[in-house]
């Protein structure tokens, strides 16, 4: 993408009304725009690096055997009075709306009912089982204070994926493979070094639920680290009795604050028995399905990684989620310099290489390092007078100080070595 193509401006000036760093980088690199507390819109750039982060978590879904499918935002009301949902003294947070020929319909605000809903129609035989549906969708929460830019928002986007086995130990063999899968997600969206399994109530579903949490002085988690064994635990299950089932020593543990990334629940039959949802077993016995539920929100995991990968220039997007790889900056009006430029940039796009093309010429030199700072995308290659004169291109990473000149023919080698793929 040309830079000066797209529609979006930097901002020089942080927005008066944020308090969180990710809103504050984010709307002043041009990603989202605030419609209002709690709701973004997210512009071009913010739309690439959600569809990064959508894609890591469809492959990593699929791995383990999900299927995507794609469930409606209108949520019935007999539907969710089946579960006990559907009153507002049970759940406070429902957007609800009339419809004109009659009839009162919600905006989805979790997935359960649904997914459990539409199953009852397909399952039948254990031969039908197990499976895992997801989808990812837009949710809205009717919260009553918002704050924390799009690490919580009354309509954000989500991933859930609901599994649906014959018992626990299906159950829980799967449940297994879900923990893999998130540890991948996280550490492929580069946070993975800063995020923890982290034991929380199970509720009345079991003896534990799991979080993951990605440390951050921003957090709203308190929770305790055993940092040898890689685990933590919530501070609202942090007693003895939880201590000891987990061998863990207090004095051995750290406390942290946190950004719940992901979370995965053991539902047991509480879904499945308000819709009945059965099968027959190879004895011809009817039994109720075991359900599991395995949540992620896009946007907070875009925001976390903004929290925590940022210094006092901006953003500093791990390589795997960025809306670019490559940030191309021409200095200067010659138009040799221009020629060369967009030589580049055309040989960059043939070798699939993901590039915006800072081709603006009324953008001063230091306005152009500012942006590309704020925004950042993790390779930086410049075009000037001077790099041309010292034989070639400056190329830098976006954590370093300073970048080093190197010859055209030796660019894309550079590139690769970096690990930019082509």
């Amino acid at each position: 993408m040309r830079q000066s193509h797209l529609f979006t401006k930097t901002k020089k000036e942080s927005p008066s009304d944020e308090v969180s760093l990710n809103a504050e980088l984010l709307i002043k690199a041009g990603f989202i725009n605030k419609e209002m507390a709690g709701v973004y819109s997210y512009l071009p750039l913010g739309l690439r690096v959600i569809k990064k982060i959508e894609n890591i978590i469809r492959e990593e879904m699929n791995a383990i055997g999900g299927q995507e499918m794609k469930t409606s935002i209108f949520q019935n009301k007999e539907t969710w009075e089946k579960s006990g949902r559907w009153s507002d003294d049970v759940v406070d947070n429902w957007f609800k709306t009339k419809l004109k020929n009659g009839g009162e319909v919600g905006l989805s605000f979790t997935n359960e009912e649904a997914h459990a809903n539409i199953l009852k129609q397909y399952i039948n035989s254990y031969k039908d089982l197990p499976v895992y549906p997801y989808d990812f969708k837009d949710i809205f929460r009717n919260e009553t204070r918002s704050k924390s830019g799009i690490l919580r928002g009354r309509e954000f986007y989500w991933k859930a994926l609901y599994s649906f086995s014959k018992d626990e130990e299906e159950h829980n063999v799967f449940y297994e493979k879900a923990k893999l899968a998130y540890k991948n997600i996280f550490q492929r969206a580069g946070i993975g070094h800063l995020t923890y399994l982290t034991f929380a109530s199970g509720g009345t579903f079991s003896k534990f639920s799991h979080e993951f949490q990605t440390l951050t002085g921003a957090g709203e988690d308190t929770i305790y680290i055993d940092e040898n064994k890689g685990i933590a635990i919530n501070q609202e299950v942090y007693n003895d009795e939880v201590m000891e089932s987990l061998e863990l020593k207090k004095e051995e543990l750290v406390e942290k604050r946190g950004i719940e990334v992901g979370n995965i629940f053991s539902l047991g039959t509480k879904f499945s028995e308000p819709f009945d949802l059965k099968y027959k077993n190879q004895n011809g016995e009817e039994k109720l399905v075991i359900m599991g539920s395995y949540g992620i929100g896009l946007g907070r995991l875009m925001g976390t990684i903004v929290e925590v990968l940022s210094d006092d220039k901006g953003i500093i997007w791990p390589e795997t989620v960025s809306p670019f790889k490559v940030h191309l900056l021409v200095l200067g009006n010659d138009e040799k310099i221009l020629e060369e430029a967009n030589n580049l940039y055309e040989n960059l796009l043939l070798k699939d290489v993901e590039v915006l093309f800072d081709d603006r010429v009324d953008v001063s030199a230091g306005e152009k390092f500012a942006d590309s700072d704020l925004i950042g995308i993790p390779y930086r290659i410049v075009i000037s007078k001077r790099s041309l004169a010292d034989g070639g291109y400056e190329i830098k990473k976006r954590i370093e100080d300073k970048g080093v000149i190197v010859k055209g023919e030796d660019l894309l080698d550079i590139i690769v070595s970096w690990g930019i793929k082509i």
